[in-house]
């Protein structure tokens, strides 16, 4: 996972957000549990859209938070598959934030990897498909 000071212009942000006061401590410090929670989400689109249906998170083998993330930050998740199995996907999430918007300063703020399985409609692991 490369570091920058600006959002990667190769990839697509999988999810935007804007952490709101109710999501921070009374600093102004973003939860971490809010950030994990996108990153999970973030991460199971390109899994799911692989699996072609529903995945389960089956793992955080990674996560590492580099710099705090304040309310009013707008915060984008990036997400890339880096691992295939039988049945699991493993992804790799970048977050980068956007602050002082008149100096557009981005910093990269964590980055973590998740595993995913492919399930069926009984929540059981199944093959993933072909490519």
């Amino acid at each position: 996972m490369s570091e920058s000071n600006q959002l990667p212009v190769d990839r697509v942000a999988m999810l935007r957000m804007m952490p709101m006061p109710a999501d921070a401590n009374v600093h102004g410090d973003v939860f971490g549990g809010w950030i994990m929670s996108y990153v999970d989400v973030a991460g199971a689109i390109p899994a799911a859209r692989r699996a072609g249906g529903r995945v389960a998170t089956v793992a955080v083998t990674s996560f590492v938070f580099k710099h705090a993330v304040f309310v009013g930050d707008l915060v984008s998740f990036y997400a890339d598959i880096v691992k295939l199995g039988t049945t699991s996907i493993t992804v790799d999430v970048e977050v980068y934030v956007e602050r002082n918007r008149l100096q557009k300063e981005v910093v990269k703020v964590t980055e973590a990897t998740l595993v995913y399985v492919a399930t069926d409609e009984s929540r059981k692991p199944r093959a993933l498909p072909p490519t």
